[in-house]
Parts: C-alpha cells; structure tokens; sequence
C-alpha cells in the first residue's frame, strides 16, 4: 500500500500523455475525412495538410479534436479504444475463438511457460558447471555472452525453419526461442549468486571436512536464492518477447501473429490491444515470480 501513491501517479501521468499525444498524431487523417464530410479545414489541400506540423493542425483545426479520439484506424488508438477493443476480444469473444484475445494470449503463454521452463533449467545447469569448473568458465561464458549479441528478429525465422525441416513445429520451436532468451539472465545470475559465499564460510566448510557437494547444497545454493529470483523476473520477460518474435514468421496464432495480422491491415487498435495484454500476462508472471521469492526467503529467514 505504501506503493500505491507513486505507482498511481505515474500511471495517471502515462495516460495524460497517451491523451494528449493522440490529436497530434491523428490530426491529418482526421481533417481529411472531416473535409471529405464538407467540413471546412486549414489548410484546405491535401498536400499542404501533408508538409504542414502536426502542432499547426491541431492549432488551426481545435474543432476537429474530439474527432481524432474516435477515428476508426488511428495512428495513434486512445486508451479507451484499446479498452474497448480488450473488453470486445476477451469477454464478449468464445474463447475457443480465433479472434478472441484470449486464445491468442493462451497460445504465447504456453510457449513462454515451456521456452522459460528450459531456459531456466539450461541456465541453473550451466551456472553450476562454470562455477566448479573453470574450463567451462573460460569456454562456455565467452560464448554465452556471444550468444545474446545476435538479433532475436534475425534469428528466429532461422530456428523455425531449420526445426520446421526435421519435423518440428507447432509449439516446440517458439519455445526454443524463449528458452535463448530466458536462460542468459539465469546464468548470469546464479553465477554470481553460487559465487556470493565468502572465502571465511568457504574456509569454515573445510574445517567441518565438508565436500563440494554438501558445500554446493548447504552453502553456495541457498546464497544463491535471491540471485536466482533476480534472474527469474528478467528472464521471464525475455521469455514472453521470444515467444511474441518467434509468432512473426508463422501462422499459428499468438500475441505475435495478432500484431502481425493488425500491421497488415492497418488496425493500429488490434496492435495495441495485443500489446496491453501481452504486458499483462509478462508483469503477472513477474508477480507470481515475486510472491514465490518472498515465500522462499521468508522460509529461509532472509526476511
């Protein structure tokens, strides 16, 4: 509760612009269609609407500014036709429905879930061999940093192809996407979280002859917790970007395919439509993420 004030303030100050931009953006489709209606707009051509400042249309044109919050594709969707079309796609569509938000949401679920399952068992796999073996540490890094410098929008029309090739498609390979994405954060950060003991605890587990093993679980994987979460909530928004990208290429459905689809054809509020729900389902499981960690420490006494 603490939170609310300044969480609600930036909120109401992202909607004020979000209001304020729209005219702006809108203000040239709009006084074209109003001129088509007869109405009497300045400048009155078409090419000089179209080298003039979106600022001096507005300006010379206010009457016409209720009008650029209702146009029918906008440049820029105000927020209440993006609630609007949210509230058409999802409650007033079956959800079995390929044109319900809903179906599409549940498709980039399923391949977050499954790509950030992998990503993060790789990555937690990965962490422990390059801690305790500095061959990996100085091979297996080098290259996972390497790894993350390719573009994902390059990449992923190549991995659906060649996985397309073997046989494999559908879920699987948007999974692999989010898996690439997902697993870099969770090295990086049990990484440095099995790292996080100090030499006097290490030393302290020598002199109770304890082993690398019992080391590992009673002492550097514990250390390693809030590092671990840490990485979770990054790597699972990586996770939902992968499998939005991977979605581009194919015709499967998914969050992805929507926005695809809705570039397409010009509807800019389908496009934003997906992306708010997108957003959704990312900080909800950044959420559950966060709950988790809270119970873990609080189990382990950390809070």
């Amino acid at each position: 509760m603490r939170n609310a004030g300044p969480i609600l303030a930036v909120v109401a100050a992202i909607f004020t612009i979000w209001y304020a931009a729209v005219p702006f953006m809108n203000v040239k489709e709009t006084l074209t269609d109003l001129e088509r209606a007869g109405a009497v707009v300045v400048p009155d051509t078409p090419i000089a609407r179209r080298d003039a400042s979106s600022i001096g249309l507005v300006l010379s044109n206010s009457f016409a500014i209720p009008a650029t919050y209702a146009q029918v594709r906008p440049r820029l969707p105000a927020p209440h036709q993006v609630a609007q079309d949210l509230w058409k796609t999802t409650v007033q569509k079956k959800v079995t429905s390929k044109r319900s938000l809903i179906y599409h949401g549940w498709i980039t679920l399923s391949a977050t879930l499954l790509g950030f399952a992998l990503g993060t068992g790789a990555g937690i796999l990965l962490a422990v061999g390059i801690v305790h073996s500095r061959a990996m540490d100085m091979s297996v890094m080098p290259w996972a940093i390497v790894s993350q410098t390719i573009p994902i929008i390059a990449l992923a029309p190549m991995i659906v192809v060649v996985l397309y090739s073997v046989g494999l498609q559908g879920l699987l390979p948007k999974a692999v996407i989010s898996a690439y994405l997902s697993f870099f954060p969770v090295v990086v950060g049990m990484v440095k979280g099995l790292r996080s003991p100090d030499q006097m605890q290490m030393d302290l587990l020598k002199t109770y002859h304890a082993n690398n093993a019992q080391g590992f679980w009673k002492l550097r994987l514990p250390s390693s917790t809030p590092y671990l979460f840490a990485s979770l909530k990054i790597g699972v928004a990586a996770a939902m970007v992968g499998a939005i990208v991977a979605e581009l290429p194919v015709q499967g459905g998914g969050l992805g395919n929507r926005m695809l689809t809705g570039s397409y054809y010009g509807q800019m509020v389908q496009i934003w439509s997906a992306l708010v729900l997108a957003a959704a389902l990312a900080a909800s499981l950044v959420l559950l993420i966060g709950l988790a960690q809270r119970l873990a420490l609080k189990r382990m006494g950390l809070i």
